[in-house]
């Protein structure tokens, strides 16, 4: 399922429903990125201060990928017999 993201806002409750829904706890996911729970506590809550770099980070350890889309030249998804 995709998630638009359009302003910085959405990214918090976005990147913490994959963390949770995954199963991760704060302290796990860090290990995973080879960072300190703390440093990912505060990326959390203020994803705008943290690189894309690290933003990419945090996507490839909860396997999810960033997708960037023309908005103007999206095709409509099709429904199936139409």
């Amino acid at each position: 399922m995709d998630y638009p993201i359009r302003t910085v806002d959405q990214l918090e409750p976005v990147m913490k429903a994959f963390r949770t829904e995954r199963g991760f706890s704060q302290r796990e996911l860090a290990a995973r990125m080879g960072v300190t729970q703390q440093a990912l506590s505060l990326l959390e809550a203020a994803p705008h201060r943290a690189s894309f770099e690290r933003l990419l980070l945090v996507c490839a350890a909860l396997g999810v990928e960033v997708v960037l889309r023309d908005k103007e030249h999206t095709t409509p998804p099709s429904v199936d017999g139409w």
